[in-house]
């Protein structure tokens, strides 16, 4: 069955965002709207061929960890193997690296549709990609030539390693250790925890990026470099670089990507490479991790919309109950006919296709930069304010709408007969990575919201308010441009108060409440995207008279999402409004939570 809407995406992306714009750019274009549905299509084959097929039993065979080795699931092999050769994974590189120079825009869509498939087979390849961006920016010549053809072909694969056991979010705490050598090179030495994909028997060799400290560095995430550091040695893949698994963590969810306890240098072996300068590791990994971020959000979306179709499917096939409107001598109908199944599926609806919108655009933001150079700043500033936001929205209400589809099968959502048990599981997981939900939040209000005189702000009230014009040039969009608009005036305001507090130095009173804010920003910038779907649906059904459900379903939706969701930035705003101390620790009047 279907797991995503391919004609939604073409919507979002030909009809919103316009990407064929793109096309005018000197570095993408080699590409048209023809080139652009063929890589979809292309990821879409891969997908059902390779990956959809071991998805149940991938999560049913978790990868084992044998005298060492890990084996993981034989569908990894060939999705890998695939991907690789359809040239998905080198599809954004220069092609000087043998890339297609593919708009981020379209490779985040593709990503989406391998994700709404298997989400745990697709961050291998995404993980290849990442860490061959950060070789391709700081990387020397020689290394950009040894290990960037051999991840985008996938005859190599990797790693990011951050986390270690007594380090988690708290990055200035690492103390895997970096001992210079006469030759150049680093000695490393210390352990990392929860790696995804950090060892495995797809390739020959795994290449990881590892933050360490080198000896005598700065304390803090000052003092923090980044580090290649290859499981086998480069020069001969059957010598071991000391590079050793102690075990695999047990998840409740995406169990087809092992999860990783590495140690390097248990036996004062193991050979690494600083990567560009000494001392940047954390600002050059926050590079990767910035776009892991967006990845984990689309990861929440992707997961919605399968449970999505999954729940949909059932509802128009599962007959129970009757009409609340009939007799109770009416024949049973199908449980889609009941108006609390329809809002959960509305429910579902709104979160997948508006949450894909607001992902979208921030990965336009990004092509923006190529086609509009003199507004990199600006771009920039957007995707720093945007990129937790757009992570939190994906991986929290992805979690929302996958229980909603539980919801809709009942008990038989919580047997393994169907789809929707895994992937409650699969997506609870993206509320933690890369930073969990409170720690985006402390970043979005603590950091982006009100530096620099709140100039980022300002630019997304900027593009905003182009889609409030017009918008409001439309009839049957005008009450909700002033629902909007009323929204927006209760955030403003509590910007205001916001920033008063944190002017008079009361940093707990001011972040106590950040996830709250950050729910409410994430409502106001999924509303923003529905208003700007609404705007090009209504033209749609007014100017061509089109009488396609498509568009009348988009304007339904994002009515039941200006009632059902935006409509809750009322209560948050009571939330944060109150100056109170119930969640702030008090260690002269302890009171036990």
């Amino acid at each position: 069955m279907q797991l995503y809407t391919r004609k939604n995406i073409d919507f979002i992306l030909h009809d919103v965002l316009e990407v064929e714009e793109l096309c005018k750019n000197d570095y993408f274009k080699n590409h048209s709207k023809e080139t652009f549905d063929l890589v979809l299509d292309m990821a879409d084959e891969v997908s059902k061929k390779t990956s959809l097929p071991a998805f149940v039993d991938s999560d049913r065979n978790q990868p084992a960890l044998t005298d060492g080795h890990v084996k993981v699931h034989s569908g990894l092999h060939a999705f890998t193997k695939a991907y690789a050769d359809a040239g998905m994974i080198a599809s954004t590189f220069d092609e000087s690296f043998g890339g297609q120079q593919l708009p981020k825009t379209i490779y985040a869509a593709t990503e989406y549709v391998g994700m709404c498939a298997h989400n745990s087979f697709m961050m291998f390849t995404d993980l290849a990609n990442g860490c061959s961006n950060l070789i391709a920016t700081f990387g020397n010549q020689e290394q950009k030539e040894l290990y960037i053809p051999k991840l985008l072909s996938a005859e190599w694969l990797s790693s990011m390693c951050l986390t270690e056991p007594q380090a988690g979010s708290s990055l200035s705490e690492i103390t895997t250790k970096a001992s210079p050598q006469i030759n150049g090179t680093f000695k490393i030495s210390g352990q990392k925890v929860f790696i995804s994909a950090g060892d495995h028997d797809i390739t020959p060799n795994i290449v990881h990026l590892v933050l360490a400290r080198i000896e005598g560095a700065p304390a803090g995430v000052k003092g923090i470099s980044l580090f290649i550091v290859p499981k086998n040695r480069v020069e001969d893949l059957s010598q071991s670089n000391d590079v050793t698994s102690i075990g695999i963590f047990h998840k409740m969810g995406q169990k087809a990507t092992p999860a990783m306890h590495l140690a390097f240098g248990a036996n004062d072996n193991c050979e690494g490479y600083l990567l560009g300068e000494a001392n940047q590791g954390l600002t050059q990994m926050f590079k990767m991790m910035n776009g892991a971020r967006l990845g984990v959000g689309m990861t929440g979306i992707a997961c919605a919309s399968a449970a999505y179709h999954h729940s949909l499917q059932y509802s128009k096939e599962r007959i129970q109950g009757k009409r609340l409107d009939l007799n109770q001598k009416a024949a049973s109908v199908a449980i889609v006919e009941h108006p609390d199944v329809r809002r959960m599926l509305l429910r579902q609806k709104a979160i997948v296709e508006g949450g894909l919108a607001f992902m979208l655009q921030c990965y336009f933001y990004i092509d923006q930069i190529r086609l509009k150079p003199e507004r990199k700043s600006q771009y920039d500033t957007l995707l720093e304010l945007l990129t937790p936001v757009a992570k939190t929205f994906g991986a929290e209400m992805g979690i929302v709408s996958v229980n909603q589809g539980l919801q809709v099968l009942g008990g038989y959502g919580y047997t393994e007969d169907f789809p929707l048990e895994q992937l409650a599981r699969d997506v609870r997981i993206c509320s933690i990575y890369e930073g969990t939900t409170g720690i985006q939040s402390l970043a979005l209000l603590g950091r982006e919201v009100f530096r620099n005189d709140k100039i980022a702000l300002k630019l997304w009230h900027s593009e905003v308010q182009e889609t409030l014009e017009l918008s409001n040039e439309i009839k049957e969009l005008q009450a909700f441009v002033e629902e909007f608009k009323q929204k927006l005036n209760i955030f403003d305001k509590l910007n205001e108060h916001l920033e008063k507090i944190s002017g008079e130095g009361n940093s707990e009173i001011f972040l106590k409440d950040a996830t709250a804010y950050m729910e409410m920003f994430g409502l106001l910038n999924v509303a923003w995207q529905w208003l700007k779907m609404a705007q090009i649906a209504q033209l749609k059904i007014s100017i061509i008279n089109a009488e396609d459900n498509f568009y009348k379903s988009k304007i339904q939706t994002m009515k039941f999402f200006f009632k059902y969701e935006l409509s809750r930035v009322n209560n948050l705003s009571e939330i944060l409004f109150q100056n109170d101390t119930l969640t702030i620790f008090d260690p002269n009047n302890e009171i036990l939570v």
